[in-house]
């Protein structure tokens, strides 16, 4: 294994954060909780950036910015919403330091303090719903359709690279409505962006549901969600879109003169997806020796590797490597030619699987007098010969295949993890012994639903859209029930 990676097998929490730290996505921070990502790791957050960017304008939003601090007021506007958060919050109380006169090094100064404290945002809603207050103020002004990309402070205990860390970056959109049906379809419109996302770049099939109560964001009336499953049976969710209603509007008395001259309050959503992702992407995909990159996400969709001895034998190569490498760009393909001299080809190759380079292409000499490079796939690593001539096309037609085979494996894997389950005993031992989703009869009570992950740790990750109604006995307490809903372990 590449660089001692610990086996899934063997312990699945040490080889996720094997792969994080050794792929050179991040690394652990001076501040307890918090994470550096690496510039390789950063470059796939951009190409989510990108990507998302792009679908975000063309369904009509715009990027604004705002502040990184929250009067603490704000919160305790939207009672539910201060519950949800209040256990995560980081606060400002001071705003200088001096140095301690008894020579005790730097002190919070005591004169300094905040007339009100302020709260490191854990997630935007009071800050923007403030600001549209003097935005909005009649039916033309709607629907304000607002995303900013940002950094958030959620002070967590228990951390993990990417997946639950105190800061992390994400996008979070918030939008204004003039209709109740306007902003349900708003939030179910960027479930759908999400979803296609994480299904078309990320390579990662995903359930659309709706949380149950108990699972809902802060404040919503409604939070939908697309849920992943993981290697380990686990699930992850990807990203999630809430209904407000009009909560947060009532709270920040922000209202609208309607087109028939009446004054009401507007109707809202907020969405959003974090670096989580990319914690997602590597727990999907990945393997023993190394990250697994979807093309159509990878920093790096192609590395060119020499093998050569002497100047002239490099020269030769050049020869031909260098159009090879121009082409594949110009045909939107990242490229790199690595002919760097500081370290061996099997190096390299190493390096580069480990990292998840789709396709890795070699040119020796001896290739290049036959015409041929070896070419080899990160998904199912094996290696051919191509002839170099009408290679890129071959190359841009192979990543789309190492794209569709990862979404295939991934489904595969997903579909012979979900199980219907009728009894209490069979969820526990399916939980136990398989993991995946279960899918099973929930009597629709918080109570059964927190006794059940009291029980087994599993939660409801989301009631599936469009869910087939079934006439059942919930699992716990025999209690009638009208549909299944999808359980798990998750992340």
């Amino acid at each position: 294994m590449s660089k001692e990676i610990t086996a899934r097998s063997q312990d699945y929490s040490q080889w996720y954060n094997d792969l994080v730290i050794k792929g050179g996505l991040a690394d652990y921070s001076a501040v307890r909780g918090c994470m550096v990502i690496k510039p390789y790791g950063y470059a796939l957050w951009e190409r989510m950036q990108s990507v998302l960017d792009g679908k975000f304008k063309e369904t009509g939003h715009q990027n604004a910015y705002f502040p990184l601090f929250i009067p603490k007021s704000f919160l305790s506007k939207e009672a539910a919403h201060v519950e949800g958060f209040a256990k995560e919050c980081a606060v400002v109380t001071h705003y200088r330091l001096k140095n301690d006169p008894n020579g005790g090094g730097v002190i919070v100064d005591p004169e300094a303090k905040l007339e009100e404290e302020l709260i490191v945002r854990p997630t935007s809603e009071t800050i923007i719903w403030n600001t549209y207050k003097t935005w909005i103020q009649s039916y033309r002004d709607l629907p304000l359709l607002i995303n900013q990309w940002a950094n958030v402070v959620r002070w967590e205990m228990r951390t993990r690279l990417f997946l639950r860390t105190a800061e992390f970056l994400w996008q979070e959109g918030h939008t204004a409505h003039a209709t109740e049906q306007e902003a349900v379809a708003e939030a179910r419109l960027m479930l759908d962006v999400y979803a296609d996302f994480v299904e078309n770049y990320m390579a990662l099939p995903v359930v659309k549901g709706t949380k149950s109560p108990s699972e809902r964001f802060a404040g919503a009336v409604d939070t939908y969600c697309i849920e992943g499953l993981m290697q380990d049976g686990k699930a992850l969710q990807a990203g999630t879109s809430h209904f407000l209603g009009q909560n947060f509007a009532k709270a920040f008395e922000v209202q609208f003169l309607s087109k028939e001259n009446k004054l009401d309050y507007v109707w809202a959503t907020s969405w959003g997806v974090s670096t989580r992702m990319i914690g997602a992407l590597v727990m999907a995909h990945s393997d023993d020796d190394g990250l697994v990159m979807p093309p159509r996400i990878a920093p790096l969709q192609v590395v060119v590797v020499p093998i050569y001895k002497g100047d002239d034998q490099k020269k030769a190569l050049d020869e031909s490597i260098l159009p090879l490498v121009k082409a594949l760009k110009d045909a939107g393909i990242s490229v790199k030619y690595d002919d760097s001299d500081n370290a061996r080809p099997g190096w390299k190759f190493a390096e580069y699987e480990l990292k998840g380079v789709p396709v890795r292409i070699a040119l020796g000499a001896r290739d290049l007098e036959n015409g041929v490079a070896e070419v080899a796939r990160r998904d199912t690593k094996v290696k051919v010969s191509l002839p170099l001539e009408g290679l890129p096309a071959r190359i841009a037609s192979l990543l789309e295949e190492i794209q569709q085979n990862l979404y295939n494996r991934a489904l595969t894997f997903r579909e012979e993890h979900i199980t219907r389950v009728d009894d209490f005993d069979t969820f526990q031992k399916v939980l136990d012994e398989k993991g995946g989703f279960v899918s099973a009869h929930w009597d629709g009570t918080a109570e059964t639903e927190e006794k059940i992950k009291e029980l087994t740790k599993a939660t409801i990750r989301c009631i599936p859209l469009d869910n087939p109604q079934e006439e059942g006995r919930c699992i716990l307490t025999g209690k009638p029930s009208h549909e299944r809903v999808l359980f798990a372990r998750a992340y």
